[in-house]
């Protein structure tokens, strides 16, 4: 049914339709009507799910920094898990992956040529020269952030150390091409670009996503990509960019013996960097990171 000026506005914000989302809306639709491919009003933000997203985000990224207290040489996954979870629940907020379709713990570390979903484990000893991924979902309040950062853990080689580095470069550049009007293709072409231009490939099949009232929501944000293509960026969408870049190929394999972690087919290292941002009418706010 087509609103009218005066009814109340989808979004449930209790304003007109005309002082509220009607202007953005008849932009979108000029978009639609050019053939691009637009978002839906479920992957739009309200004022009070943003509130209540900003809140988790910032519990999450809180979580983060906690951790980062406490990775070091000689430290295993498993006491991190342990760690994150206290810390979590006496926080008043819940560990987003614990459970979460069967997965067995409360965050994901991934270590070296381990790519992502890494199940910490308590005979997984952090070494001195791993490059180590501690990816972090946190519900409060019912909302959801998820933010993930990289860690070197002692003599890490210079190789390596590149890696992890050009790797939140991609990060950046994916971030300051998320603007309003933009399409989701301007962010994987510049991730993708700055990846190659350093040697690297990025890890196709698993990208992004939309986040906030779930752990994982469209739109589904891909980190290889070209200008002007894919879905619509707009004001009050909120999702993930989250690189996975690797050293060698960009070729990726799931372990048949856990269903969960993720390897690079050559063994060689790959980092991810990730934050969770939100689409401002002027640009982006990082949420958690």
């Amino acid at each position: 049914m087509k609103l009218g000026r005066n009814d109340a506005c989808w979004c449930k914000s209790g304003k007109k339709y005309k002082n509220c989302h009607l202007a953005m809306d008849e932009k979108i639709q000029r978009f639609a009507e050019r053939g691009d491919l637009v978002p839906t009003p479920e992957m739009i933000k309200n004022e009070e799910q943003i509130a209540g997203i900003r809140e988790a985000s910032k519990l999450n990224t809180e979580v983060l920094d906690m951790i980062t207290e406490h990775i070091q040489e000689g430290i295993s996954t498993g006491e991190l898990d342990r760690l994150l979870y206290e810390f979590t629940v006496s926080r008043g907020g819940i560990p987003g992956p614990l459970h979460f379709e069967g997965y067995p713990k409360s965050v994901c570390i991934s270590i070296n040529e381990v790519v992502c979903h890494g199940i910490p484990d308590d005979k997984q000893i952090l070494q001195s020269g791993d490059i180590v991924n501690v990816d972090v979902t946190t519900i409060y309040h019912g909302y959801y952030g998820d933010a993930s950062r990289m860690y070197c853990i002692g003599e890490v080689s210079e190789e390596k150390k590149r890696l992890v580095r050009v790797t939140k470069e991609c990060l950046d550049l994916g971030q300051k091409a998320a603007q309003p009007w933009a399409h989701l293709g301007d962010i994987g072409y510049a991730i993708n670009t700055h990846a190659e231009a350093n040697g690297y490939k990025v890890v196709v099949e698993i990208g992004g996503h939309g986040v906030g009232l779930a752990m994982h929501e469209d739109p589904w944000v891909s980190h290889i990509g070209q200008p002007g293509t894919d879905m619509l960026i707009v004001p009050g969408m909120i999702f993930t960019i989250e690189p996975m870049v690797n050293m060698g190929a960009a070729a990726v394999e799931t372990s048949k013996e856990d269903g969960w972690t993720v390897r690079t087919v050559d063994r060689k290292p790959s980092a991810q960097w990730e934050y969770t941002i939100l689409i401002t009418p002027n640009g982006n706010e990082i949420l958690t990171k």
